[in-house]
């Protein structure tokens, strides 16, 4: 159907995409994740700088620190050894005299972390295991027996290192890994030394565990040391000491050797080395190489263990800025919906109900219309705009306000195929009489209560089978099944064979089948809602009788005509009043209808057209073998043929049928869709239903219409379009 408001979206205007209290909430978390997340960042990222510089020169430092601690170690030891042999050298009797042995028991009680001094020539221990002559050896017995060690093991060692002792021989100052030989950590130094003359070297073997004490454990810097090959020499993890480890591929010596640092000074490099799992991580690494032996200290210090208190207050931040986020987010949240979202879901599910057409809707009258912020402005204005469309709504037709407020009318004037509907009172003259010679000049008052009272039960029966009321006419009420049905005819411009038309007509016709029926079974529920009229009309008239005043209500009867056929509908009039209508020969020809029932001795007639719809489904007749579906059969409608043929102008001849009884009618279900609480008047009930009438005789018996002489009926030719065929 045409929108002629434009909203083309496709989304109902009461449906809320997104909520005000979301929008505040995902603001406002928006400006803390923002604002928490941004320090967060800056802090985290120059804390992290700062941490970086003071971990560089604490590592720098902390190498600087344990290389002058060695080297003071080494320097002192080897300034130890060379003292006793001087010692030694210049005593009467040599190194076996007692006195030298006397000053070797002294020196080994102060130092007790050396094993032994050697004396050695370029070849050492030779093939027969013993020393040379001009070879010495000095041996603390002491350190073996409280190491548990055998000192077969200095042999072993010291023939294993001849090429060493041959370089030291030659004037180099070398530094070896003993331990896989002692078991414990234990190194070697080689000095250069001559006497008599003879390149020799002196071999000082001692336990590095006293420097592993000196330099202590650091959980986050690891410091060991490595001679000139490589070989690792001090180490935290002694394992690594007592293999034999070689430290040749450690990426930070790799770097070292490939810079040629050979600088007496500290440097320290940034590295990345890659651990058993394959995971690569970045280490700063210091070296200092010592004036001893070239022996090199180095320490490294992982970036990540120097970064983990900067993580873990970029975590702790990440934790509270979501700890505010949320907590800001719930504060929103209950503030929005408590003070703003539940108000504004009301309007709008105020304003979605106006939009469906219910104007009455409860949530209306919930509304706070005492608050002083634009909410409270909102609330009245909608209330007042209530009043003002249920006033529309009065003062038009009901269903056309509701269509109007849904945006479903299409006010371009098209053809549709509706059923009309006309009813009137019978000798409503003589009763607009009565009321003036009672009630004098109150008779206009006691007229409107009147049809207030009578017509608003009629209009009820229509609202609740779907049909719209059209108009009133004084006693006149004229109503259209269909009038605001979105059911285009273009699917009769397709081609005869084309599938799509056949669906669409058999759609079509559906629809046209359920309007009709709808009819009929609002206006034989008026049939009900009459004589319930009448009876509470008596009652009253009855309470009042002994009254100076005696108010009253007058029975009456009412004639209904019902015609199917296509109309022209859309808005007529002028732009200073218009409604929406249908214009029509079967507009024409259902009042012409309704006119005949006087006639006709009915009080329910439908035209042919109207019959040959529903006969099929819902009438037994010949056609259908007098048999109807058993799914149709509550909507069963009995009628019987007007016994007069009548010329009627465009069509020919036609027959009127009058309506006797639907005898599935659910009467209190049919009026429980407005009054949950309806309970069907007993004596009432006769009007319709299994208890109904069964022959139109029976219906002019109950609500007192005389029979009719057809052969003495003579319309009108100019005022009805019909005529007695003779």
């Amino acid at each position: 159907m045409k929108n002629t408001f434009g909203n083309t979206t496709g989304v109902p205007l009461g449906k809320v995409k997104f909520p005000i209290g979301v929008k505040l909430a995902v603001i406002i978390g928006t400006v803390v994740l923002v604002s928490l997340g941004t320090v967060t960042v800056l802090n985290s990222y120059f804390i992290g700088k700062d941490v970086q510089i003071t971990a560089e020169e604490n590592n720098l430092s902390a190498n600087s620190r344990a290389a002058d601690t060695v080297e003071d170690k080494l320097t002192t030891i080897r300034s130890n050894v060379f003292q006793l042999l001087d010692l030694i050298n210049v005593m009467s009797g040599g190194r076996s005299s007692a006195v030298s042995k006397q000053a070797e028991a002294f020196f080994f009680e102060r130092n007790q972390d050396i094993a032994s001094v050697h004396i050695l020539s370029a070849g050492g221990y030779g093939e027969s295991g013993r020393l040379t002559g001009s070879d010495a050896e000095i041996v603390n017995a002491r350190f073996f027996i409280s190491n548990e060690t055998d000192n077969g093991v200095l042999r072993s060692f010291l023939a294993a290192s001849s090429d060493a002792v041959r370089r030291s021989c030659s004037g180099e100052t070398i530094a070896l890994n003993a331990s896989p030989f002692f078991g414990i950590p234990v190194m070697s130094l080689l000095f250069p030394w001559k006497e008599n003359g003879r390149d020799q070297t002196c071999v000082i073997t001692f336990s590095i565990e006293g420097i592993s004490d000196i330099l202590g454990s650091d959980s986050v810097n690891t410091t060991f040391m490595i001679n000139d090959s490589d070989e690792l020499l001090l180490h935290p993890e002694t394992d690594r000491v007592l293999i034999g480890e070689s430290f040749k591929n450690h990426p930070l010596v790799m770097e070292m050797r490939q810079g040629n640092h050979n600088r007496d000074d500290s440097m320290q490099v940034l590295f990345v080395m890659e651990d058993e799992s394959g995971k690569k991580s970045h280490y700063y690494g210091a070296y200092q190489k010592l004036s001893v032996a070239d022996i090199v200290m180095a320490t490294v210090v992982p970036l990540d263990s120097v970064l983990e208190g900067v993580r873990t207050t970029r975590r702790n931040n990440i934790y509270l800025t979501g700890i505010v986020f949320f907590l800001s987010i719930i504060i929103i949240l209950i503030f929005s919906r408590f003070a703003i979202s539940v108000h504004i879901r009301k309007l709008t599910a105020a304003a979605h109900e106006i939009q469906k057409g219910n104007f009455d809707t409860p949530i209306i009258d919930s509304l706070n219309v005492k608050r002083g912020d634009e909410i409270g402005v909102l609330n009245r204005s909608t209330q007042d705009e209530r009043e003002f469309l249920n006033t529309f709504a009065k003062f038009t037709n009901r269903g056309v306000a509701k269509a109007i407020a849904r945006k479903e009318i299409d006010f371009d004037p098209h053809l549709k195929d509706v059923t009309i509907f006309f009813s009137d009172i019978r000798g409503f003259t003589a009763i607009s009489d009565g009321f003036k010679n009672r009630f004098q000049n109150d008779s206009p008052r006691e007229i409107i209560g009147f049809l207030n009272d009578y017509m608003s039960r009629m209009v009820n029966c229509i609202t609740l089978s779907n049909g719209n009321v059209d108009k009133f006419e004084g006693d006149a009420i004229m109503a259209v099944w269909g009038l605001l049905r979105d059911d285009s005819l273009d699917f009769e411009k397709l081609p005869e064979t084309d599938e799509q038309r056949a669906s669409l007509s058999e759609k079509h016709l559906q629809h046209v089948k359920k309007d009709a029926l709808d009819a009929i079974r609002g206006t034989v529920a008026m049939r009900y809602a009459l004589m319930k009229y009448n009876k509470d009309a008596e009652s009253f008239t009855a309470a009042h009788a002994g009254e100076e005043r005696a108010l009253y209500k007058p029975h009456i009867r009412i004639g209904c005509g019902i015609n199917s056929g296509r109309a022209t509908c859309g808005i007529m009039g002028s732009e200073d009043k218009m409604e929406y209508t249908a214009i029509g020969d079967a507009v024409n020809f259902a009042s012409r209808t309704e006119s005949s029932n006087k006639l006709c001795g009915t009080d329910i007639l439908i035209t042919e057209d109207t019959y040959n719809i529903l006969k099929d489904d819902f009438i037994k007749n010949k056609s259908n073998n007098f048999s109807i579906k058993d799914e149709n059969k509550e909507n069963e409608i009995v009628v019987e043929m007007i016994p007069v043929e009548f010329e009627v102008k465009g069509k020919g001849v036609q027959h009127f049928y009058g309506v006797v009884n639907m005898p599935g009618f659910d009467l209190e279900k049919f009026f429980a869709q407005g009054d949950a609480e309806f309970v069907p008047d007993g004596e009432c009930l006769k009007a319709c239903g299994s208890d109904g009438p069964k022959t139109l005789d029976e219906v002019r018996t109950m609500l007192g219409i005389p029979v009719p002489e057809y052969a003495k009926v003579n319309l009108n030719e100019e005022e009805n379009k019909i005529q007695v065929k003779q």
